[in-house]
């Protein structure tokens, strides 16, 4: 009689697991505004020290802020199709070994940025990296349907390290890079959240989605993304870009309204995903275009006989 074989999936490598406790995608993301941000800062090249150290630390602190998110969250997360899959739900990885790993990121990041960088990027990434992990995570995130809108602030973060890292004070141009991801958190993580609204329900946590339904979740992402569309506007207003910022920034908002206007007057099942998808492009191309408007005249000296 023939027998069939029943092959289990194999667990990913020891690497792989740690890898995933710090969420690299998001860490990406967060160390490319950060480096958007020290560039930005300095008129030509920024000092070699703070263009890789400080962005090392600040990706380490983010990795960090990731991992203890996965240690609070691990309840959660078995609860949740999205994230059960996770190292810790499978048991993969012990809680322990994660908040040693989680430390051991932490301890590398600020002793990076205090002893290579500056004590005002160290102060700021940890005061980030407590209000993510701790602030939102264990207190925010369960206690009101603003939750993502107050704790956005730890995300918006990133560029104002950076800046600091090569000037060693706050710039009223960063902030204004702090406000572009500040006023982008709530559509993109809403547009997530409406996907993901039975999940959140039966979690218990009050996205908004859960305590005020999808049409009101999509009012409000059609409204931040308008604020959005304005605040975006700010650098080429106050001469911080220039035309090519602008286009793409008038080009990106209006894919972006396209599509939170879409999200409220549909109800097309795949569209929040897109949305979510789409706002985090945005966001990329968003800065790249800062970046590259910011080194333009350099470009066109060097090319000019």
């Amino acid at each position: 009689m023939a027998t069939t074989s029943h092959y289990a999936p194999a667990a990913p490598a020891v690497w792989r697991r740690y890898l995933q406790l710090t969420k690299p995608k998001v860490v990406a993301l967060i160390t490319f505004t950060a480096i958007v941000g020290t560039l930005l800062a300095s008129p030509g090249l920024p000092p070699a020290g703070a263009l890789l150290w400080g962005n090392l630390g600040i990706a380490l602190a983010a990795a960090c802020a990731a991992t203890l998110n996965h240690v609070l969250d691990r309840r959660l997360d078995e609860q949740m199709t999205r994230t059960r899959g996770r190292p810790l739900p499978t048991g993969q990885l012990t809680e322990r070994n994660a908040l040693l790993f989680a430390a051991l990121l932490g301890v590398s990041a600020m002793a990076i940025l205090a002893f290579l960088v500056n004590l005002l990027t160290a102060a700021l990434t940890f005061l980030s990296l407590i209000g993510y992990a701790v602030i939102y995570t264990v207190w925010l995130k369960r206690a009101t349907s603003q939750n993502i809108v107050i704790g956005g602030a730890a995300g918006a973060a990133p560029p104002v390290l950076g800046w600091t890292a090569v000037t060693d004070s706050i710039d009223p141009n960063a902030l204004l890079l702090f406000l572009i991801i500040f006023v982008w958190t709530p559509p993109h993580f809403w547009a997530l959240a409406i996907a993901r609204r039975d999940e959140y329900a039966r979690a218990g946590i009050p996205m908004l989605p859960v305590t005020h339904g999808v049409a009101y979740t999509g009012l409000q992402v059609l409204l931040y993304t308008v604020l959005l569309t304005v605040v975006t506007l700010m650098p080429y207003l106050t001469r911080m870009s220039g035309l090519l910022y602008l286009a793409a920034a008038l080009v990106l908002n209006a894919r972006f309204l396209y599509y939170a206007l879409a999200l409220k007057i549909t109800a097309r099942a795949e569209l929040p995903m897109r949305v979510f998808r789409f706002s985090v492009d945005y966001l990329m191309w968003l800065f790249a275009a800062l970046l590259i408007d910011h080194y333009l005249p350099a470009l066109r000296g060097a090319a000019s006989p």
